[in-house]
């Protein structure tokens, strides 16, 4: 059983600046999930946003942000963080942590929404032109 409390704010952000979300996940087996960022906008499906290995070692983007956001991850403090920089409109959408209990060697599997076991609440990101 793992819970996933996202916060860092959220909120308005204009056009080319930046914004760190983080997510806070419960229990000691914290190390044993990958960790992955989605985001879905107003009539739009869930996407993958990027995700982090195990160990931290190894990240995985979407080609929409890869070079923007960065994705990190403490496990002494259970955390995940998402940094954006040079945001864009079309980056506004809810964010979501997830945690995925399974192990794929290709890290693209990890786009798939339905491989995650928990989900965040989820935080609205909305960028200004």
């Amino acid at each position: 059983q793992v819970q996933l409390v996202e916060s860092g704010g959220g909120g308005l952000v204009q056009a080319g600046g930046s914004l760190r979300l983080s997510c806070a996940a419960s229990g000691r087996t914290f190390s044993n999930y990958f960790m992955g960022w989605f985001r879905q906008a107003p009539g739009k499906a869930r996407e993958f946003v990027g995700g982090i290995r195990r160990s931290g070692n190894s990240t995985y983007y979407a080609n929409s942000v890869k070079g923007r956001f960065t994705i990190s991850r403490d496990n002494a403090k259970n955390t995940v963080y998402l940094q954006m920089s040079s945001l864009k409109p079309e980056d506004t959408a809810k964010y979501y942590c997830a945690a995925s209990s399974r192990y794929y060697s290709a890290m693209a599997y990890y786009t798939n929404r339905f491989l995650y076991d928990y989900w965040g609440q989820g935080t609205q990101v909305t960028v200004s032109s």
